[in-house]
């Protein structure tokens, strides 16, 4: 019988071999054997632990809190999610692999994700996984869409199917990051469309590098959920205070 694990790791370490892997936090070469992160850097990333919303996931102060400032003024349409890193410990890092084309962070994420959070991932129940898309013309000119690259690692390492054609940005928005709350809901109007080859599916997890004010997950939400998905969960890489 065929040893398919080993051949994969004899795969991997070649190819490493040929295209040095490098680390996600201080962008240098992993060395051989310390795996997807150098050793240095094993304890930079801050992860968002409990107290944290039991909306968007965001750090809490205080062990009585159950919901973040944000969440206690508006609502969402998504149900709840989480976010794995504090924002300001990997800002750098979700950057490059944003725009910088390291797309090989996109394991060490999924990897990263499934350590610190497979029990929440299993209490979902989901039966998707989908990654928040990004306009074609976007796509095309970066090269890949981030939340993709995260969502297929996640599918793999989870066993929960990924569905990358059900949701499509169809509309191209200005950049969320300059605007309100108010303006990003209104600049993601009708930015969104549900495939017409439903599925049906009833609970999914939305895939997103960062967590701002969720307007985007709101939007793709109120749009699942019209085409009949009972709930809507999220899981981002980063989230900040006061995001």
């Amino acid at each position: 019988m065929r040893d398919y694990k080993s051949e994969s790791r004899i795969k991997d370490a070649l190819l490493n071999m040929v295209f040095p892997r490098r680390c996600p936090v201080c962008d240098e070469i992993v060395p051989i054997g310390d795996g997807l992160i150098c050793g240095q850097c094993r304890t930079k990333p801050q992860y968002i632990r409990e107290p944290r919303c039991r909306r968007c996931g965001k750090q809490l102060m205080g062990e009585a809190e159950e919901f973040c400032h944000d969440c206690m003024q508006r609502k969402h349409a998504f149900d709840y999610g989480y976010a794995l890193y504090d924002y300001q410990s990997m800002k750098r890092s979700i950057y490059r692999f944003k725009y910088g084309k390291r797309c090989e962070y996109a394991k060490f994420y999924a990897g990263d994700i499934c350590e610190k959070l497979i029990d929440e991932i299993r209490l979902m129940g989901a039966d998707a996984i989908i990654p928040v898309p990004v306009h074609a013309s976007r796509k095309r000119s970066r090269g890949y869409n981030q939340a993709e690259l995260v969502a297929s690692e996640l599918s793999r390492l989870t066993g929960i199917a990924m569905y990358v054609k059900l949701v499509q940005r169809t509309k191209r928005t200005a950049p969320q990051k300059e605007l309100t709350i108010q303006e990003r809901q209104n600049n993601l109007k009708k930015a969104f469309n549900i495939s017409t080859n439903v599925v049906k599916l009833n609970k999914v997890i939305l895939v997103d590098d960062i967590y701002t004010t969720g307007s985007t997950l709101d939007a793709i939400a109120i749009e699942l959920k019209r085409h009949g998905v009972k709930a809507v969960y999220f899981i981002a890489l980063c989230i900040g205070e006061g995001m």
